[in-house]
Parts: C-alpha cells; sequence; structure tokens
C-alpha cells in the first residue's frame, strides 16, 4: 500500500460522512502518472500553490490601492481565508486539503484594484466576475493554456465560492463563508490601520455578537458554523449570526467599499484599467505573444480581458506608464 492509499483509506476512517474523499474525485484529463504519495486534492492544492496566477495575488490589492507593508494584498487574504477554513474543516471532520485547494485558488481571477477592478472589467465586457475568471484561469489559462487540469471538486468551489451558488460539496461550502469572514474581520483591521475607522465605530449589534477585536470576531463566527453544522449534512450559522454578519457586511460596504473616502483611489484605478483595456483593443500586437496566439480562438475582447484581469497592481501602473506618459526625465 502506498503512502497515499494509505491516506485515502484513513480519510473514510476519519473524516464525516459527509466529508469528499479523493479516492472519488474526478478530473476531467486523467493524469499521465499517479503520485504514490499525494491525494488528488493534495495534488490540486500544490498545482494552485505553484501557479503563476497565485504568485501575482502578492501584488494585487485586497481593498487599499496605496498600502503600506501592513496591508492585506490577495495572496494574505487567501492564506487567511485558508487558515479559517481549515479550522472549521477540523471541527466539522471534513477533508482539509480539498478546503486549502479551494481557498487558495479562490481570488486567483481577480482583478488588479480589488473590486474597483472588477467593477470597470464588468462595465467594459458586458460581464466579469471573479469567480468565473478564477475558474477560466485554473481551466485555460495557466501552463500555457492548457490549464490545472484540477478535480471537478476543486473547480467547483472555486467557482462557488461567492454569490449565490451553493458549492455541492460541503467543503466548498465552507469557504464560501470564511471568504466572508476574512475580508470582514480584515478589511476592518486594515481600515484601523489606515485611520479610515476607530475602535467603536461598528454597530453596537457586531461588538455584542462578535466581541471587538478581530480574533474575537473570527472566533465567534468560526464557532457559530461548527456548532450550527456539527454531525449535519449541510453547512449552517445561526439566524442571529447571519442577521449580525449582514448588518456587519452592510456597514463595511457603505462605509469602507463605496465610500466617499477611497472615491479617488477608485477612480484613478478605473482610469489606468480602462485605458489600458482599450489600448490592447486597438493594438493587440502589443500583448505577450502567448496571449496574441489565443485570439483566433477565444476572440480579441476575451484575450484582452484576460490580459488586464491578470495584471497586478504595479504592473498595470507601469504598463499605463509606458504607453501614454512621454518618457522625461527632469
Amino acid at each position: 500500500m502506498t503512502v497515499r492509499e494509505r491516506t485515502e483509506e484513513m480519510e473514510y476512517k476519519n473524516l464525516s460522512p459527509y466529508a469528499a474523499k479523493s479516492r472519488e474525485s474526478t478530473r476531467e484529463r486523467p493524469l499521465e502518472n499517479v503520485c504514490p504519495f499525494r491525494t488528488d486534492f493534495q495534488r490540486d492544492r500544490d498545482r494552485i500553490l505553484h501557479s503563476k496566477s497565485f504568485r501575482r495575488l502578492k501584488r494585487k490589492t485586497q481593498v487599499y490601492i496605496t498600502s503600506g507593508d501592513h496591508y492585506r494584498t490577495r495572496m494574505t487574504h487567501s492564506l487567511e481565508v485558508s487558515q479559517i477554513s481549515r479550522t472549521i474543516a477540523r471541527g466539522l471532520r471534513l477533508n482539509e486539503d480539498l478546503i486549502e485547494a479551494i481557498a487558495l485558488g479562490h481570488d486567483v481571477g481577480h482583478t488588479p484594484f480589488g473590486h474597483s477592478g472588477e467593477a470597470v472589467m464588468n462595465e467594459l465586457t458586458g460581464h466579469f466576475k471573479h469567480n468565473e475568471q478564477s475558474l477560466r484561469v485554473v481551466e485555460y489559462l495557466e501552463r500555457g493554456g492548457n490549464g490545472l487540469n484540477l478535480t471537478s471538486e476543486v473547480r467547483d468551489g472555486i467557482l462557488k465560492h461567492s454569490g449565490k451558488l451553493r458549492a455541492k460539496t460541503l467543503e466548498g461550502r465552507v469557504v464560501h463563508i470564511a471568504d466572508r469572514i476574512a475580508y470582514l474581520c480584515h478589511d476592518y483591521d486594515d481600515s484601523l490601520r489606515a485611520g479610515l475607522l476607530k475602535e467603536g465605530d461598528l454597530p453596537d449589534a457586531v461588538y455584542r455578537a462578535l466581541g471587538r477585536t478581530t480574533s474575537e470576531m473570527i472566533t465567534a463566527m468560526v464557532s457559530d458554523v461548527i456548532l450550527s453544522s456539527d454531525g449535519k449534512d449541510d453547512i449552517y450559522q445561526s439566524d442571529h449570526m447571519r442577521d449580525v454578519m449582514d448588518i456587519y457586511r452592510k456597514f463595511m460596504f457603505e462605509n469602507i467599499y463605496h465610500s466617499d473616502k477611497l472615491k479617488k483611489e477608485r477612480e484613478q484605478a478605473c482610469y489606468v484599467l480602462r485605458e489600458l483595456y482599450m489600448h490592447y483593443m486597438s493594438n493587440p500586437q502589443d500583448m505577450p505573444e502567448d496571449f496574441r496566439q489565443r485570439e483566433k480562438r477565444w476572440g480579441r475582447e476575451q484575450i484582452v480581458t484576460d490580459y488586464v484581469s491578470g495584471l497586478t497592481d504595479s504592473y498595470a501602473i507601469s504598463l499605463f506608464k509606458r504607453i501614454f506618459l512621454p518618457p522625461v526625465d527632469i
């Protein structure tokens, strides 16, 4: 019996009957070789972790475009979602390898400049959602256009981590909730650091239910998911906790995500992406060769969307300067 086979057997012995089992996973294309050590979900995690799109997340905005050393990026957000998800998974005896793969890959299709970038890409194309682009990245764009060939369970979790879609696995549903827990608490923490909020600004209902520190808040929400879902065939939150999180989310959208305090940053980011998109639509020869080669397969609008949405914040600004600003050195 190989190490992988032993691990697969342990999943049936130790995990919840409702947990996904790696031996039962499926892929669109068979793997060229079977790893004697890693399960299919572990291989998926490794493929995502070593991908170019995951590395780019370290230079993509979470909320604050003009950020310092200690503000979250898309990469640190993804790592925090992974940690929160795994805590819940361990409490419910779900498959941590599947959880980790989904969590690490859920935002690889996110645009530069956070949700401002997503909004402008949606405006330009008529339809753009970062969860759908994340799936496109792992299915088609990675590895020179061949994709990562991930299991259906991981792909499903990546696609359905946001919005009203429900993942087919409990692990995917955990990541959906953990993503919200992470961005609410950590964006609040970054807002305190940026001086845009101060301790005490959140609605009293949030402090009463969750505590006053981000650590207490995460603990309260994670505990609620575990206690509400333990021994059940779905992932639940108590009605009270769901109501409190809705209050929390509404406050953050009104006072941070859509607030006038970050309006100038959002406008600047949208302008950069809009100009880059229009430039490459008119001048596709300025894109890298591997993107140009895909035009016949997917069309110009799609390859420009893939290229611009995949840029990091810093590289988007660098390209904008190179294309539109004169090389003046005063």
